[in-house]
């Protein structure tokens, strides 16, 4: 991958991705993840529209990022919303049969 290149298209994606709602931070990551990618991808030749495929590469990543920390946080406030673990009754209250 021509370093040009790189230098030309990673400022263009951080931006688009900001555009689209995602802040630097998070874009940034998600550029760079993707430009990993691409350095597997493009050994040769890189594809017809090198923003556009890491646009939306990087929008994937972002994404996923995104989906992963809402349900990280969901499962948290589920077990946050269980009761503390108390003491077990002395008494066997099961049916006798």
């Amino acid at each position: 991958m021509d370093d040009d290149l790189v230098r030309e298209l990673v400022p263009a994606a951080i931006s688009a991705l900001c555009r689209r709602g995602a802040d630097f931070a998070s874009a940034e990551d998600a550029v760079q993840d993707a430009l990993i990618n691409a350095l597997g991808s493009w050994p040769d030749a890189p594809p017809r529209d090198p923003l556009a495929w890491l646009i939306t590469a990087s929008w994937r990543r972002f994404l996923d990022q995104v989906r992963a920390t809402d349900a990280r946080r969901a499962r948290e406030l589920r077990v946050a919303d269980h009761p503390e673990p108390g003491s077990t009754p002395s008494v066997d209250d099961t049916l006798q049969l």
